[in-house]
């Protein structure tokens, strides 16, 4: 088989460099695209030492939207084809923050919601003019239900699960699929000091394999770890008079 041509957009998140080490050590060739030019360097080095075939790189801003569109041509022709690519970039603010200043909460929706679904929207037209290729983003079980400790965040991850939903279906009759990846709390620099999270942290290497498979395996919605499927499930079939009770 020839290498798999993988992309990854946000591609310094934690989250996104376990995903990225499975596929190196596949002999994946990739793509990396991130904001930092330094982490970004040394994310490529890590894989290239890995077993990547090749790794191409370029530094950017995502939320710059004019942009996806070059970016995403750039990746094709430098990896010689699209066989994945994944919108891993996003933010997760302190609730408190964004409920006092408006510029935190807007930050956050145009990060994980506007600046991804236009991402996605990129990679989708290219996919759809190959006629194949798996496109999966990070959204994440806090847009299951909205709660009382994270709704600004919880909003816009709701939004892109909505909004990929959606898009997978118009995917589907090209041959492209769509993977929704909805994580729990992982231990990542992201979530370092937020004390609330107490156990409920997964290891971060034990998310990266499961997305990885859910990636391969075409999966459309990825709980990580699998066990979220089944707590958000009953946690949205609880009545909301019990729900409001709930400590968040």
């Amino acid at each position: 088989m020839a290498p798999r041509r993988v992309l990854i957009l946000g591609a310094t998140s934690a989250i996104a460099q376990a995903v990225a080490r499975l596929y190196a050590q596949d002999g994946a060739r990739i793509g990396l695209v991130a904001r930092n030019p330094t982490a970004l360097e040394v994310v490529a080095g890590d894989l290239r030492i890995r077993g990547a075939a090749s790794v191409w790189t370029e530094t950017a801003d995502l939320l710059e939207l004019s942009r996806h569109a070059g970016l995403v041509e750039r990746a094709e022709q430098a990896l010689g084809g699209l066989d994945v690519a994944l919108v891993a970039h996003g933010v997760l603010p302190v609730q408190s923050a964004a409920l006092a200043d408006a510029r935190i909460a807007e930050l956050c929706w145009q990060t994980n919601f506007v600046s991804a679904t236009s991402l996605l929207e990129a990679v989708a037209l290219r996919m759809e003019a190959l006629g194949h290729g798996t496109l999966g983003v990070l959204s994440s079980v806090a847009g299951d239900r909205g709660r009382a400790e994270n709704y600004v965040y919880g909003a816009s991850k709701a939004a892109l699960s909505a909004y990929a939903s959606g898009l997978g279906q118009r995917l589907a009759k090209k041959g492209v699929r769509l993977v929704t990846v909805k994580p729990g709390p992982v231990a990542t620099p992201m979530t370092a000091g937020r004390g609330t999270l107490g156990g409920l942290l997964a290891d971060v290497d034990d998310v990266g394999r499961r997305i990885h498979r859910g990636l391969e395996r075409g999966w459309r919605v990825v709980y990580a770890p699998a066990y979220w499927r089944l707590v958000m499930a009953a946690l949205k079939l609880l009545p909301t008079v019990l729900f409001e009770k709930m400590r968040t």
